[in-house]
């Protein structure tokens, strides 16, 4: 019966020579990153580094996940059960460092003529959630981020909208303007019926108040669909 990463990595503080050789691979890792660059490193590579694990360990977690977005994406309590409590604190603390990253330039600029920044910030917060997310990106009269919050949250593959929650929301931080967003944890960025309808009351509820919807991201996998570049709406 073969260890769990967490498990043998836990064994490690107990051989002087399994300590010696963590310290060396660090130290080559580190000296990699430095010297050469991150595209000096693969996954398993930055996985250790970040994580404090050994190699076996990295790759025996990417495996369980099959991804790095989605290790970087995963729920704390999956991480804990595979990496163990220290490596999920740390790649949860990369991961928002990497959302707050993204966001800042759409607080700066219009979101409008930011597309692709959009859909790089929307992929980096929403790959790997088990659940569909409805988020709303709240925007100024200039188009400029106030605001990007999480709205509901559901099952794997509904999440409840309330399009009058979602307006009154923009009316408290005095937002102009909206952009809708939501996962399909499936990976299949295609619209649903379902979610055409629901575009079609919020946008009717905001433009009964004025507030304009620009556009409905979905975000499947690494992929997205823009309701705006389809047609619907």
């Amino acid at each position: 019966m073969s260890s769990s990463p967490r498990v043998a990595e836990s064994y490690a503080p107990f051989f002087p020579s399994a300590r010696a050789a963590a310290r060396s691979r660090r130290r080559e890792l580190e000296s990699r990153l430095l010297g050469s660059g991150p595209t000096a490193l693969d996954d398993i590579d930055c996985l250790e580094l970040l994580c404090g694990l050994d190699e076996a360990a990295a790759a025996g977690v990417l495996a369980a996940f099959g991804s790095l977005p989605e290790v970087m994406g995963a729920p704390a309590a999956d991480l804990i059960r595979v990496a163990g409590a220290r490596a999920a604190v740390r790649v949860k603390l990369a991961q928002e460092l990497a959302r707050r990253h993204l966001q800042r330039p759409l607080r700066l600029r219009q979101v409008l003529s930011s597309s692709s920044a959009v859909e790089t910030y929307l992929r980096a917060s929403l790959v790997g959630a088990p659940r569909e997310q409805f988020r709303v990106l709240f925007l100024d009269k200039r188009n400029r981020l106030i605001a990007d919050e999480r709205m509901s949250e559901g099952t794997v593959d509904h999440a409840p909208v309330y399009p009058r929650e979602v307006v009154r929301r923009a009316l408290e931080l005095h937002a102009s303007a909206l952009l809708l967003c939501h996962n399909h944890p499936g990976g299949d960025c295609s619209p649903s019926g379902a979610d055409v309808d629901m575009t079609r009351q919020v946008v009717d509820a905001a433009r009964a108040l004025g507030l304009v919807v620009h556009d409905h991201i979905v975000v499947g996998g690494q992929q997205t669909a823009s309701f705006k570049s389809l047609g619907l709406m």
